[in-house]
């Protein structure tokens, strides 16, 4: 059953104090732009709201600009002009290939930067119409008592699956907030909660306004495997940025999308610093990976197939960053 929006208001603010001010005054209003998660999401009853505040309008949000040898991206940029940028794909390749790869054509046109990065958490269990849910006495993660994913614990465990952030995580991305309580500046990994029901780290009416990357990042890259080759979102997805000096790791980093209920950085790459990108090292990376994914049953794929894809894809990737820094 598809849930008709009808009886929603929808404030159209000129700028980012009247979009907050729009939300401050209706408690629980949602902020839209793209609209490819929150709406399709809506329309299967999984979230509701008597107000949309359409973040559309706001030029602020809109911009991409370079800044002391760094980018500010604003949130409300469009997936599709992200990916077509020449100045992302030659400076920030990851961001790029993230970006061309979201969806398809359709979807990239119309999703925003801001809205990839807070889209909701995904499951089989909750991913479904409202008859199938009900069906299933619904789930942990909305209107139900027990995740189905893990029965005896206490968490959601719905995950993630947006492809821009794991390459904004191994690019040292920081995000710009603002909400009732004034604008701040975060790392990005600072955004992110290990919880498929609450995945997010923003307080009630906060949006965010863009994301500034740093200048020099390393080389990187970014993959992954997912059911069909468009549409679909990863099964697993990762992000690699490594630097080299004498053939050597410089330094590396790995974030994944896909298997957790939130992108992150794997841990323990800095050890790696030093090293040539041999056999034995590709098979230490495959090891630390699979030892921190932890994928569950939330998708048609196996978790033991989601945690195996990521830790090849990683080692994939390292070896083409090193292959590719000795060119």
């Amino acid at each position: 059953m598809t849930t008709l929006l009808t009886g929603l208001r929808l404030a159209n603010p000129n700028s980012v104090e009247e979009a907050i001010a729009a939300c401050r005054d209706r408690p629980g209003s949602r902020f839209v732009a793209g609209g490819t998660d929150l709406l399709v999401n809506m329309r299967h009853g999984l979230s509701a709201t008597e107000q949309l505040i359409d973040l559309s309008g706001i030029d602020e949000l809109t911009m991409i600009a370079t800044n002391g040898g760094g980018v500010t991206i604003g949130a409300g940029v469009t997936v599709a002009a992200l990916a077509r940028s020449p100045g992302i794909a030659a400076q920030y390749r990851a961001l790029a290939e993230a970006a061309a790869g979201v969806a398809g054509p359709g979807h990239r046109n119309m999703a925003t930067v801001g809205g990839n990065l807070c889209q909701d958490t995904r499951c089989i269990y909750y991913n479904q119409s409202e008859w199938w849910r009900n069906a299933n006495s619904f789930c942990l993660k909305h209107r139900g008592e027990i995740c189905h994913v893990a029965p005896q614990g206490k968490r959601c465990h719905a995950a993630y699956s947006g492809d821009l952030a794991p390459a904004l995580l191994v690019l040292g991305a920081a995000i710009e907030i603002a909400g009732p309580q004034g604008r701040r500046t975060i790392p990005l990994s600072e955004l992110y909660v290990e919880d498929g029901l609450a995945h997010l780290a923003l307080a009630e009416g906060e949006l965010i306004l863009a994301i500034q990357l740093p200048p020099a990042p390393p080389p990187s890259a970014y993959t992954k495997v997912r059911v069909r080759g468009a549409i679909d979102f990863p099964l697993a997805g990762v992000a690699v940025a490594l630097a080299t000096a004498d053939a050597k790791v410089a330094s590396l980093q790995i974030a994944l999308t896909g298997t957790n209920s939130r992108p992150f950085v794997v841990a323990g790459t800095q050890d790696f610093a030093g090293r040539a990108v041999d056999e034995y090292l590709l098979k230490e990376i495959e090891r630390l990976v699979q030892k921190q994914a932890q994928p569950m049953r939330t998708t048609i794929a196996s978790a033991n197939y989601r945690r195996v894809a990521a830790a090849a894809l990683a080692r994939r990737l390292t070896a083409r960053l090193f292959a590719e820094s000795a060119v």
